[in-house]
């Protein structure tokens, strides 16, 4: 069980004074080294840059369809769908893993950014609202949007969607990619006609050809649960915004989603029809919004328990998103999970420390506290790729790090990573571990491969982590890989069980 020291004296000429300060001193674990396979993470930063991702389309015709639809809804039922990496949707065209290396950390850069503004903004009670799309809202509002015509453009990347789930939209189903995102609560595609899309994977979704498709009232709860929205024509419309500028715009609809090849329908889920979409998630046809919020996907249908299973980025092979109870693996590492009434998107876990090699960093008891009234505290995110943490934090845990593989070359630094190794002359190599700790003494001890990561072909590594001047910290997705991440919002427990994809 975790320890804590109290008593910190200053001594004088006379006197000893004495002054109580909480500091958290967890046990040592009995995990102290790891073994990265260098040759492994090398051999399949080239094989991601000619994967052809027709070869998981044809999979999906091929596969054997066995249908369940579901309408009424209940938090007994469950389905599951499966999740790919955005390089497995997308033909590469990057000339090597480098550039592929530096467009993800762009993006990356950018996801965190949104969060950041986003919650800085509730809680500031501030609202983000660029001139220009104030405009567009008004105009959508008051003209016949069945006479819009505009071009289908490539817009700026927002910096969230590295796992895709395919999921059909409307009836017949249309098969679409759409992001997974716990960091968001409104679910939305790109629809014709379009004022402004960017440029996506599968054909833009036509409403008119769903049989499913309806409007919802502007005094219906669905619209009034949303931050911003309007009415057109007894209508609702939507508009969502981003962090970073980006938006999207339209009809607030019902609609029918399908998932897993067709083998789960769910009825008159409250969706964004985007007939206005300026710098977003280019390759997916939208997002599935997987937020703590009251129009996210899970809670819409009254999912109190979801879990998903993030595969190496790099990696060819799908794993899968659960929603619907499920009982916990016994070796699964539970943590709280905490909840923030002015952030009710955002899913807060209970962190108490980190530990290098088996030896607990000597942290401030209250560095991962959360306050509802300043942004701090720590989430886990599936759209951010790099875990953000505290730079004084990060410090403690990079300098840790270093000390433990000195027996390693330096490389220097590469784009935000600021420690990283020069592993040509190696096959596979030992390094220290790192792990998330939580309360009860439990921890989470990451594979070697989820924080040292290769950013070429060439053997250079570096360590995945990346200081952030805010109080707030963000689990991402690379520390998550492997591990089946699951939130039970009934118990208020979020769970990891690694080696369960």
């Amino acid at each position: 069980m975790a320890k804590s020291v109290f008593v910190l004296c200053f001594l004088f000429i006379s006197f000893a004074t004495c002054v109580f300060s909480r500091v958290i001193l967890p046990e040592k674990d009995n995990h102290v080294t790891a073994i990265l396979d260098v040759s492994s993470s090398v051999q399949k930063t080239i094989d991601i840059l000619s994967f052809n991702p027709d070869q998981i389309l044809q999979e999906e015709e091929d596969s054997d369809n066995e249908a369940q639809s579901i309408s009424a809804f209940s938090s007994s039922f469950s389905f599951t769908a499966k999740v790919q990496s955005r390089d497995t949707i997308l033909k590469s065209t990057h000339k090597d893993y480098e550039t592929l290396t530096l467009d993800r950390l762009k993006r990356d850069s950018a996801r965190v950014d949104s969060i950041i503004t986003n919650l800085d903004l509730a809680i500031s009670k501030s609202d983000l609202k660029p001139l220009v799309v104030e405009k567009e809202f008004e105009e959508l509002k008051s003209q016949d949007r069945d006479n819009i015509v505009g071009p289908i453009t490539s817009g700026l990347s927002h910096g969230s969607g590295e796992y895709f789930s395919r999921v059909g939209v409307g009836h017949p189903p249309k098969p679409q990619y759409l992001v997974l995102d716990t960091g968001s609560d409104v679910t939305w595609v790109q629809c014709a006609p379009c004022t402004e899309c960017y440029q996506q994977t599968d054909p833009i979704f036509e409403p008119s050809s769903s049989t499913s498709f309806a409007h919802i009232s502007c005094d219906a709860q669905q619209c009034k649960s949303l931050d911003n929205s309007a009415c057109s024509n007894e209508s609702c419309l939507y508009q969502v915004n981003y962090g970073d500028g980006s938006y999207t715009i339209g009809d607030f609809v019902s609609e029918t989603l399908t998932f897993d090849n067709s083998k789960t329908t769910v009825e008159k889920i409250s969706i964004g029809c985007g007939h206005d979409n300026e710098g977003l998630f280019i390759g997916s046809a939208g997002l599935l919004a997987l937020g703590a919020g009251s129009l996210s996907f899970p809670s819409q249908v009254k999912a109190t328990a979801f879990s998903y299973c993030l595969v190496d980025r790099d990696s060819s092979s799908a794993s899968t998103i659960q929603f619907g109870p499920e009982d916990q693996p016994a070796d699964a590492i539970t943590a709280p999970l905490l909840r923030n009434s002015r952030l009710p998107t955002f899913y807060f876990v209970g962190l108490t420390g980190m530990s290098v090699g088996g030896q607990p960093l000597n942290l401030s008891g209250s560095v991962f506290d959360m306050s509802p009234g300043s942004l701090s505290g720590v989430i886990v995110d599936s759209g951010t790729s790099v875990t953000r943490l505290r730079t004084d934090v990060y410090n403690a845990l990079r300098d840790a790090f270093v000390e433990g593989t000195q027996h390693l070359p330096s490389a220097g630094a590469f784009a935000l990573f600021d420690t990283c190794y020069d592993l040509s002359s190696k096959t596979t190599v030992s390094v220290p571990t790192v792990a998330f700790l939580f309360p009860g003494g439990k921890s989470l001890v990451l594979p070697a491969k989820n924080y040292l990561v290769p950013v070429d072909s060439k053997k250079t590594f570096c360590f995945a982590f990346a200081p952030t001047r805010q109080q707030l910290s963000i689990i991402g997705n690379l520390q998550q890989q492997g591990t089946r991440v699951s939130y039970d919002t009934a118990k208020s427990v979020v769970g990891f069980s690694p080696n369960k994809c």
